[in-house]
């Protein structure tokens, strides 16, 4: 398996894999102003983070568990900027809609200017013709409030090809979260 380059990654999104697709990196605003960058790197793609944001509270003093979630864990903020409080987390979504080849694994790292700050982005591997908007999640691990920017780069992807395709893709096994459009909950 190995690590792909933009040229790939660019003939990628003709194909449709990723929408909408930027070909190059913005650093800039339309108006002029420095942003966190989006787009094509040297070996994966940036993502851009939706204004739609579930951010945790513990306000009914409920207990988060993945088999029996409680929407009223969260608040949903629909915002330019989300701030997460201290020591807790968001759910977030891509902006880009991800269709992933039968041959292709992808693995997403946060960016370093989120890392910095104390602010952990966390995403499962895209597998093989899995398909949807990306669920993110964003963990504040200091004491004090983060602000995450919707419409900015938050999360670089990397794009591993194998030499042949997979026996069984996450399609072919019905895969829970196939087809996800926006922030999505856990499900079992």
């Amino acid at each position: 398996m190995s690590i792909k380059s933009d040229r790939w990654i660019r003939r990628m999104a003709e194909q449709g894999m990723i929408e909408p697709f930027e070909p190059g990196q913005v650093k800039h605003a339309a108006d002029g102003h420095r942003i966190v960058s989006y787009g094509t790197s040297s070996y994966g793609y940036d993502v851009r983070c939706a204004g739609e944001f579930k951010v945790f509270t513990n306000i009914n003093s409920t207990i988060v568990d993945p088999k029996a979630f409680d929407p009223k864990s969260f608040v949903d903020v629909n915002s330019e900027v989300c701030i997460i409080p201290p020591n807790s987390f968001a759910l977030a979504r891509t902006v880009e809609y991800f269709r992933i080849p039968r041959d292709v694994l992808v693995v997403c790292l946060g960016k370093s200017t989120y890392a910095r700050c104390g602010i952990i982005v966390n995403v499962t591997p895209l597998e093989p013709e899995w398909e949807g908007h990306v669920t993110l999640e964003f963990s504040n691990t200091t004491p004090l409030p983060a602000k995450i920017y919707a419409g900015e780069g938050v999360a670089q992807m990397l794009f591993f090809q194998s030499d042949e395709a997979c026996e069984t893709s996450y399609r072919d096994r019905g895969g829970k979260y196939q087809g996800q459009t926006g922030v999505t909950l856990p499900r079992t």
